[in-house]
């Protein structure tokens, strides 16, 4: 399977947000919530202090163009007070009151910065990515992207086309679905395609503005947790058929795996405010199985060296601490500790969903502890809920 990959490139969501801003804001937007009297332990509890959004927080908490008429109009609601009795001067009086009143952002007043951002954003990391690894846009012969909190038909892999630019016959796989998953998925597929032909160049460009999943109105607990987890980023990286020497990791192999009945755990929900993360207490649960799955994968890879093989760190984005500490009680007795200790640092400034792989694997990179032949597991799961890792060594 050996596929060769270059550095990523990271670019963090360039506005800063705190856990305090986040936790002013919604204790003053609902007061009387049934987690308001918690609400400080439930935010320490994340261990996030700031996370980096592509757009400030006010753009995400400001009230739409338009007013409390907009769904109905003026003239049905002026017809409706009439034929209720009252009087013309106090329909004027309530229909001023309720022009007064702002109406939330719709889902594109919402998404249709975010998606710029995203462009932006992505192109940057996409240049980054090549730059890292001594190429240069006409060497691309295939390029996978994935944003998928910004839907948008095209999208980014016909925006790098046009900017970057690409050769116009150069393979488009947008993968906007892949969500968390996006980071080990794309490796995958982009083994696939060089170990088909040694000589391809693939990029992968994910760009994730999770941000926009932060939404005012919603006053669950499960919605609180999402506006206090998501942090914004775009990645790139190189893959290639044949080593370079700007190589940092060799992927030997990959794994797949999705577990049944569980698609409605953990899904993304477009309303008519924009959209909504929605989390199920059940899901921690069903990425522990997944987890337990790529145990028993490892464990059968090196059946052959069942008291001597460990990996030397474990690039792992499972969505949360929960899942995190899963994983050390679960791994094998002999196996060193601190192997998801670049997992728990890119875990502290937001969840970064499908880009977060990249970005602990550069924080591997640049604490410069890793040295040639030690053998790195990357681990992601997404709602589904499926799971990808891939297996490789350092170069």
């Amino acid at each position: 399977m050996a596929a060769y990959l270059c550095p990523p490139t990271v670019i963090h969501g360039e506005h800063p947000v705190t856990t305090s801003q986040i936790v002013a804001e919604v204790s003053d937007r609902h007061p009387h919530a049934a987690w308001a009297p918690r609400v400080d332990g439930i935010a320490a509890s994340t261990g996030i202090e700031t996370r980096g959004w592509m757009l400030p927080l006010e753009t995400a908490v400001a009230p739409g163009t338009g007013n409390g008429l907009r769904s109905v109009g003026v003239e049905p609601a002026q017809q409706a007070l009439a034929r209720g009795g009252f009087t013309q001067q106090d329909v004027d009086r309530m229909i001023a009151a309720l022009e007064t009143i702002p109406a939330p952002q719709t889902v594109q007043e919402r998404t249709a910065p975010a998606w710029e951002a995203v462009q932006s954003y992505g192109e940057r990391a996409a240049r980054g990515a090549l730059q890292s690894a001594g190429l240069d846009a006409a060497h691309v012969d295939c390029v996978i992207t994935s944003h998928s909190t910004t839907p948008a038909l095209p999208g980014l892999d016909i925006t790098l086309a046009n900017k970057l630019p690409l050769r116009s016959d150069v393979m488009m796989l947008p993968a906007t679905q892949w969500a968390c998953i996006a980071g080990t998925r794309s490796l995958a597929l982009a083994a696939d395609l060089v170990a088909a032909d040694p000589d391809r160049v693939v990029l992968i460009v994910i760009a994730e503005a999770l941000s926009t999943t932060y939404q005012p109105a919603d006053d669950t607990l499960e919605s609180l947790i999402v506006r206090l987890l998501f942090a914004d980023t775009a990645v790139a990286a190189v893959v290639t058929g044949r080593p370079r020497p700007e190589s940092v990791l060799r992927l030997d192999a990959a794994w797949h795996h999705t577990l049944p009945g569980t698609q409605d755990l953990h899904r993304l929900e477009t309303r008519a405010d924009g959209t909504h993360f929605v989390m199920d207490r059940r899901g921690p649960r069903a990425v522990q199985q997944t987890v337990t799955a790529m145990w028993e994968w490892l464990r059968v890879r090196y059946q052959d060296e069942p008291g001597s093989w460990h990996p030397d760190v474990l690039l792992a984005h499972p969505g949360g601490t929960r899942v995190l500490e899963y994983m050390e009680q679960t791994m094998p007795d002999a196996w060193p500790p601190g192997l998801l200790d670049y997992s728990r640092d890119s875990y502290t400034s937001g969840n970064r969903g499908g880009a977060a792989v990249f970005d602990i694997l550069r924080r591997a990179q640049d604490a410069g502890r890793l040295k040639p032949g030690d053998r790195a597991v990357l681990y992601a799961a997404a709602p589904g809920l499926t799971a990808t890792a891939l297996e490789g060594e350092w170069l």
